[in-house]
C-alpha cells in the first residue's frame, strides 16, 4: 500500500513526439483563471484595456525582446484571455544561462515539461512576469491570474497563418459570440 495522494492524471494538450523549440509558427491562448475578466473590457467591438490589461501587452512584447529566437505576429488580449502568434526563427543552441534544474526527492524521471527556448519556456516566463507584476499591482501577492495550461496550434501553411490573424483581429468585434465570453456583471477589477 501506498501513502501517495490520487490526484488525476493530468494529460498534456501538446502533440506526441512534437518538439515545440523546432522553427515555426504557433498560435497560442491563454485563459485568465476561472475566465475572470481580468484584462478590460469590449467597448462597441473595440478593447479597452485596463491597467492589468496594459501589464500584459507590455509582458507579452517584452518576450520578443528579451528572447531572440521569436518573434511576434498578431495578437489581441480579450477581457478574459489572450490570443497570439509566435515565430521562432531559428533552432539556436538551447542554453537559458541557468544551472540544471534539481528534481526533488522522488520526482519522476520524466524529461523536463520545458524546454529552453520552446513555446513552453517563453508561455510559462510571460505568464509568470505578468502575474508578478498584475499582483504587485493589484496588492495581491501570491493569487494565480492564469488557467494552468495553454492552447497551442502549429500553423501549417500561409493559408492557416492568414485566418488565424483575420480571426485575433476580428475577436473582440465578435466577443458576446465567443467560447470564453462572460457577461459583463462578472467582471472582476
Amino acid at each position: 500500500m501506498t501513502d501517495k495522494p490520487n490526484y488525476p492524471d493530468r494529460q498534456s494538450l501538446r502533440l506526441k513526439d512534437y518538439d515545440y523549440s523546432q522553427p515555426g509558427a504557433y498560435f497560442v491562448t491563454l485563459c485568465a483563471k476561472d475566465r475572470w475578466s481580468l484584462f478590460g473590457e469590449i467597448v462597441d467591438g473595440v478593447m479597452q484595456l485596463n491597467e492589468a490589461g496594459r501589464i500584459v501587452a507590455e509582458e507579452w512584447m517584452k518576450s520578443a525582446e528579451i528572447r531572440q529566437e521569436i518573434k511576434l505576429d498578431e495578437w489581441v488580449i480579450m477581457p478574459n484571455h489572450f490570443h497570439g502568434i509566435v515565430v521562432i526563427t531559428s533552432d539556436s543552441v538551447r542554453a537559458h544561462g541557468r544551472a540544471p534544474v534539481q528534481k526533488p526527492r522522488g520526482a519522476s524521471d520524466r524529461p523536463l515539461c520545458r524546454p529552453p527556448k520552446s513555446i513552453g519556456a517563453m508561455i510559462a516566463g510571460f505568464k509568470s512576469a505578468a502575474t508578478k507584476h498584475i499582483n504587485a499591482y493589484r496588492q495581491t501577492p501570491g493569487e494565480k491570474l492564469w488557467h494552468r495550461n495553454y492552447w497551442e496550434h502549429v500553423i501549417r501553411n500561409e493559408h492557416d497563418l492568414a485566418e488565424i490573424c483575420e480571426y485575433i483581429r476580428n475577436n473582440p468585434a465578435k466577443w458576446e459570440f465567443d467560447g470564453f465570453y462572460l457577461p459583463p456583471w462578472v467582471a472582476i477589477d
